[in-house]
């Protein structure tokens, strides 16, 4: 039994990855649960929360029931006492028009979804970030309100809506130094960290409809480099083979070493929890680890690091010492220069021009694909044909052996042997008794 197409297309939708895990966190779900209740395993669950694999048919369903957020309570109305009168309402007072706030103005579309904890601090002055979040990660704050504000206009003008093109520029602007900064910390190289960022940003206009819809846009780009930056196979490319000069401070040199010394994903957990400031079940859903894994590498990182840190090890408890490590990885990453990324036209067409390469490249292949077996099929015998050895000179080949050609006489002498057999002397003939 073949499964129609209406089945797929009624499918329920499901929110992005990153949502789903927090959606089944958000329930106090486990992955077992999960597991258990759709009628799959531990790891199929993992590979749908991380985009790997989507769930299909009847357990799409479920596992799309089972996430939902729950529906927010509707408010009833009372029913009204049968035969009571209702007393007559006293006019309320007129009161004074209460001054309302004017909204701040709407941002663009694709920086609207980007966190607030992500760009790096670069050069140019910034606000004042909230003092709970890290010196790596710069907010983007809101313009304070003044206490006495005239009341809102009826009707307001609707924001201009961005072309793809604003908008992949905006985000780009917006993450794009910051990133590079990073990318930096985590690879202790500068042109990998400018490479990385310009190749993820390369791979987010190639799916920017994917993209611009996504809950953090910012958050896609970045994860898309720290893989690009975080592969093998850069060890093999002469330029990357060793990493940069370390800082000339004491401080900042121990630091970075100490960062290098680290394994990958020890030291990605390390740079989203305490650099970029995210919490523990989103650095967990970036690395693509569990969280209570996120929180062991964690723990081993800081430890590593605090061996190097002779401050850090002296912190009173784990939320000081993780000021004080932010503090620090903030001040390593404005202190060094990095190399500042490429124009975001540039980059967006180095994407185009590379999607335009590899089309026409598959193109030309399928083409000579084509052209090849249409050169066998016309070519190709149709029949077996026996192959035939040609004729060659042998040389060498010593003469026929046995006996000698009979002269005429030896033929006279067989005849007459032959004839004399039954008819000579009887001496020759035997006699049976």
């Amino acid at each position: 039994m073949t499964r129609s197409t209406t089945d797929e297309a009624a499918a329920p939708p499901l929110p992005s990855p990153k949502e789903r895990r927090r959606l089944r966190e958000a329930k106090s779900l486990s992955e077992e649960q999960v597991a258990a209740a759709v009628g799959v395993t531990r790891a199929t669950v993992r590979s749908w929360e991380t985009g790997r694999t989507s769930p299909r048919g009847r357990k799409r369903a479920l596992y799309a029931k089972l996430i939902a957020p729950d529906p927010e309570p509707v408010p009833v109305s009372r029913p009204k006492a049968v035969g009571r009168k209702e007393r007559p309402k006293r006019p309320a007072p007129a009161a004074e028009p209460v001054p309302v706030a004017p909204a701040p103005a709407p941002a663009p579309a694709a920086v609207a979804h980007t966190s607030a904890r992500e760009a790096v601090p670069t050069g140019s002055p910034t606000p004042e970030p909230a003092p709970t979040r890290s010196p790596v990660a710069a907010s983007a704050s809101t313009p304070p309100v003044p206490a006495s504000t005239p009341p809102l206009p009826e009707a307001e003008p609707a924001a201009p809506r961005l072309s793809p093109d604003e908008a992949f520029d905006a985000l780009y602007a917006h993450s794009a130094p910051g990133l590079v900064r990073q990318t930096y910390l985590l690879t202790g190289r500068r042109s990998l960290a400018r490479e990385s960022v310009e190749r993820a940003f390369q791979l987010a206009w190639h799916r920017w409809p994917e993209v611009a819809v996504d809950r953090d846009p910012a958050g896609w780009v970045r994860a898309a480099a720290y893989e690009y930056a975080m592969s093998p196979w850069h060890r093999l490319r002469r330029v990357h083979r060793h990493p940069d000069a370390p800082p000339t401070e004491p401080a900042r040199r121990a630091l970075f070493e100490a960062l290098l010394d680290l394994p990958p994903a020890y030291r990605r957990t390390l740079l989203l929890y305490d650099g970029v400031g995210l919490d523990l079940p989103e650095t967990a859903a970036e690395t693509e680890a569990s969280t209570p894994a996120a929180a062991g590498r964690l723990e081993v990182a800081r430890a590593a690091v605090a061996e190097r840190l002779p401050e850090l090890a002296a912190a009173a408890s784990p939320a000081e010492q993780s000021e004080l490590l932010q503090d620090r990885l903030g001040g390593l990453a404005r202190a060094e220069h990095v190399p500042a990324p490429s124009p975001a036209r540039t980059v967006r067409t180095g994407s185009e021009d590379k999607a335009r390469l590899w089309t026409r490249a598959a193109i030309a292949f399928v083409a000579l694909l084509i052209g090849a077996t249409a050169l066998t099929l016309h070519t190709a015998p149709t029949h077996y044909e026996q192959p035939l050895s040609p004729p060659e000179r042998v040389g060498g080949v010593p003469p026929r052996g046995g006996p000698q050609k009979l002269t005429p006489q030896d033929l006279k002498l067989q005849k007459v042997l032959k004839e004399q057999l039954a008819h000579g002397p009887e001496r020759l003939v035997p006699r049976i008794p």
